[in-house]
């Protein structure tokens, strides 16, 4: 089977580890570019139309987190405007962090944590803030070195801690089970069903 060429773009290096295992959990043969997922939101909102006339080319899976967007339709309808959205671009939206991704698959977080999966909740894309929500699980940790990592300390003005990412890309690369995780967040559900459906159109 003929190589599917696709670039990445997101807001930050964790959405890119999560893209890069989804792709590889599809077992189709993509064959990843570039990776434009180190600049955050602004960023990715500023380069989307060029990402969309690229694709043209060159396929493009770009994941952005719905933070306080009503629906993933808002999203594209703002940053594209006019511009209708190539078949080549794949726009997926995490309801309503990538963290919600993460905590879908209950069992695997809950392990990683070493807590029990019932404190985890099963409908996840409801979470509001998906990210202090997992903040506030860390804490319940009894694994010092992860809380160090990914909760911020006590009188901090930071919103997470000094290691936050790290270990969360080595849960996702490591222990992260899509399969399970797309039970509970029907986003996940969504996007991974796009990219295995995935037929490029060149022009």
């Amino acid at each position: 089977m003929k190589d599917i060429p696709i670039n990445l773009a997101c807001e930050d290096v964790l959405s890119e580890a999560v893209l890069k295992k989804m792709l590889q959990h599809s077992q189709r043969p993509f064959c990843i570019g570039g990776c434009f997922c180190k600049n955050g939101y602004g960023y990715l909102k500023k380069n989307l139309p060029g990402f969309n006339n690229a694709a043209k080319g060159m396929a493009y899976l770009v994941l952005t987190d719905l933070d306080q967007y009503e629906c993933p339709l808002a999203i594209i309808n703002e940053w594209l405007k006019s511009q209708p959205k190539h078949p080549n671009m794949l726009f997926r939206v995490a309801v309503k962090e990538v963290e919600s991704w993460l905590l879908a698959d209950r069992e695997g977080f809950a392990t990683f944590l070493g807590i029990s999966p019932n404190l985890i909740t099963m409908d996840v894309d409801n979470i509001d803030d998906p990210k202090q929500y997992l903040i506030n699980l860390c804490r319940k940790s009894r694994k010092k070195a992860l809380k160090d990592a990914i909760v911020p300390k006590a009188k901090s003005t930071a919103k997470v801690g000094k290691d936050y990412n790290n270990p969360l890309i080595k849960f996702v690369q490591k222990s992260w089970q899509i399969e399970g995780a797309k039970v509970n967040s029907p986003s996940l559900r969504r996007a991974m069903d796009v990219i295995i459906a995935f037929q490029p159109t060149w022009t």
